[in-house]
């Protein structure tokens, strides 16, 4: 469990990220792809079926015992809180209202963060467009980690314990790396999840509250969902720098899973994704994918060649446009 990661810096590379190029090729073989773009009807109805069943939740366990609350914490409400930060992670693409009607994109968000008990939905969405963007970008992209992490979290155990503590370190890395003026929107989102907060304590008490934020943190931290964090971008063959997964936990994750074809089509809804594999099966049938992402956390663990550093990373050239 002492063992030390040899790996003492990123994987720096002077390319540029290969979405675009393949995003490119793809378009020109198969323009059909294009109709695939678009908002996706059903995905308001799902995330409101999800704060709902969240709700029901809340009533249900204001009565239960201590002991069963944190057993459903973990069994139920970490799987629903965690896809709900996924369903967001949707929205943010604008895949619930389209382009055309952006605000009501961004306030949904805040209503389907509200069974989540953290106020972030606004801030993701400024972060998470540069991180497409300027996938890898020195100092842009706070989807990677930084460098106290690499050099701190660098053995198994270390490893283990910062699976644990991602929510921890994806909610501070923006104020390290990238930090922004604060929005009216994020005050917003801040002013209606406290409110929320506040309500549930006082109708329902302490129960609710610690089920909706325990639920949020352990599912984002050491959870089978949160696989695909490490899964996404993490070095684990030399030079790949997105991995798809094609196991049965998309759907439960809106297809999250299909990294690649998402980073190469951002604006098609995650119900599509598995169309453009599909569609373009041979861009995407040679390039590394997983399975499991539990096996994925198990060989980030075990694997003294992995660490936080295992991302690529690169300089950024020429006007960098913010969200």
């Amino acid at each position: 469990m002492g063992n030390r990661v040899a790996r003492e810096d990123y994987e720096w590379v002077y390319t540029d990220q290969p979405h675009a190029d393949r995003r490119k090729a793809i378009l020109a073989k198969y323009p059909k792809i294009k109709t695939l773009m678009g908002p996706d009807p059903r995905l308001k109805w799902i995330v409101c079926m999800m704060v709902v069943i969240q709700f029901v939740a809340f009533y249900l366990v204001k009565d239960l015992d201590w002991k069963w609350v944190l057993f459903w914490t973990y069994a139920f409400g970490s799987c629903i809180n965690h896809s709900m930060t996924l369903a967001i992670h949707e929205i943010s693409h604008n895949t619930a209202f389209g382009n055309n009607k952006a605000m009501w994109n961004r306030y949904f968000a805040i209503f389907a963060n509200l069974p989540i008990g953290l106020p972030y939905s606004a801030s993701f969405k400024r972060y998470h467009l540069d991180h497409h963007r300027y996938l890898g970008g020195d100092g842009i992209d706070v989807d990677i980690p930084t460098d106290f992490e690499g050099w701190f979290f660098c053995t198994r155990f270390r490893k283990f314990i910062w699976i644990i503590l991602q929510p921890l370190f994806y909610a501070i890395r923006p104020l390290c790396i990238n930090p922004k003026p604060i929005t009216q929107l994020e005050m917003t989102n801040v002013a209606f999840q406290v409110t929320f907060n506040v309500l549930l304590y006082w109708l329902w008490g302490a129960k609710p509250v610690v089920y909706m934020l325990a639920g949020s943190m352990l599912g984002m931290g050491l959870h089978p969902i949160s696989g695909h964090f490490i899964a996404e971008h993490y070095m684990f063959l030399k030079g790949h720098e997105t991995y798809s997964y094609y196991g049965s936990l998309n759907l439960l994750t809106f297809n999250v899973g299909y990294h690649n074809e998402h980073h190469d089509f951002p604006s098609i809804p995650g119900r599509r994704l598995p169309m453009v594999k599909e569609i373009a099966a041979e861009y995407y049938a040679d390039l590394p994918q997983y399975t499991s992402w539990v096996k994925v956390l198990y060989d980030f663990i075990m694997d003294d060649t992995i660490s936080p550093y295992s991302r690529i990373k690169r300089k950024l050239k020429g006007e960098v446009k913010q969200e």
